[in-house]
């Protein structure tokens, strides 16, 4: 194994908010998934938490990209030159060789032919020699520590930040899934569309952000609710700046519908689950992972109306990043996984 510093091995979780890579186990990148491209030359000039600061703050020359939206590429050059960027932050040291690189990539489980070839296709344009695809919700219940491989029913709903992806999973497989656009991103832009119509004030997808991590939640009688916002910005009408409160029962009250359109989709899940797999979800309930599962009172307002136990998983974020770095530990042997 004289040579096994040639071969690089990185896990990815390529989400629609943030990108996450392992490598060896570690996390080696955490980054928000923009890049900002100087508008003149058509190179990147950032990434990452960088290119986040200049978001909704830039002048005509620079331009931030999201390049996924709703958990795929929507800008192809985009996402292959984050991916790029993000590639080289690992590799920043200078070396004699370029590592040959192998690739495990997370995606959704909703994800069409075209999708996939285009995920493929950018990590083999960003370095990557072997490429593989794993599914979201199998990720993350290998990233939770469920034995996917035994035969009994798993179940993972998946709260990114451009999909929601919920599976039922025995035996080393998917046996029935729903992937939905309803996400961390639209709960932004539900909070910001609330405050437009209720308190007349406009505010950017980051001020939108900050609140929904600061006072989310999905019920309005919290145990410990936190304190509430305050959020500034323009008057819509005057254009003057305004200053008001945000508590956590407007936003309970703001996300219902998002919120109930996800238990929609668990219960469409669960009426195409066998009997038998039934019966083990309702043992052990069903875990919720991705950034949508911080979300304060979600976990109980899901038990309340489905009668079922539901657990958040330790860590949510990153728990498709870790099962993908599970899964790349020994590519050749997980049937899960697509090349």
């Amino acid at each position: 194994m004289a040579f096994s510093f040639l071969t690089q091995e990185l896990a990815i979780d390529l989400g629609t908010a943030n990108t996450v890579i392992f490598m060896n186990d570690k996390i080696v990148v955490d980054e928000p998934s923009i890049v900002a491209i100087d508008q003149i030359t058509g190179k990147p000039i950032a990434y990452g938490h960088t290119a986040r600061l200049m978001h909704e703050r830039t002048n005509p020359n620079i331009k931030t990209v999201r390049p996924l939206k709703d958990g795929v590429i929507a800008d192809f050059n985009a996402a292959e030159q984050m991916i790029r960027g993000f590639i080289k932050m690992i590799n920043n040291k200078r070396t004699l060789f370029t590592p040959n690189l192998r690739i495990v990539i997370a995606i959704p489980s909703g994800s069409t032919e075209v999708e996939i070839r285009a995920v493929r296709d950018a990590a083999e344009h960003s370095g990557g020699r072997d490429v593989y695809i794993i599914y979201e919700p199998m990720a993350a219940a290998l990233g939770i520590g469920l034995d996917v491989e035994e035969p009994s029913g798993h179940m993972v709903v998946d709260i990114g930040g451009g999909t929601t992806e919920c599976a039922v999973i025995s035996l080393g497989g998917i046996v029935c899934k729903e992937s939905i656009k309803v996400a961390g991103d639209v709960f932004t832009s539900d909070i910001q569309q609330y405050l437009r119509q209720q308190h007349n004030i406009k505010i950017g997808e980051i001020t939108a952000e900050q609140i929904k991590i600061a006072v989310g939640a999905a019920i309005p009688e919290l145990d410990n609710p936190p304190e509430p916002f305050v959020a500034k910005g323009p008057n819509l009408m005057t254009a003057y700046p305004v200053e008001i409160s945000v508590s956590s029962q407007e936003i309970a009250h703001c996300l219902d519908r998002s919120l109930a359109k996800l238990e929609t989709t668990v219960v469409k899940v669960l009426e195409q689950t066998p009997p038998e797999l039934y019966a083990d979800i309702v043992k052990e309930g069903i875990f919720l992972t991705g950034g949508g599962a911080l979300i304060r009172g979600l976990d109980k307002r899901m038990e309340d109306k489905l009668k079922i136990p539901f657990h958040v998983a330790e860590d949510p974020l990153r728990a498709v990043a870790r099962g993908t770095s599970t899964a790349l530990k020994n590519p050749a042997k997980l049937p899960y996984l697509m090349r």
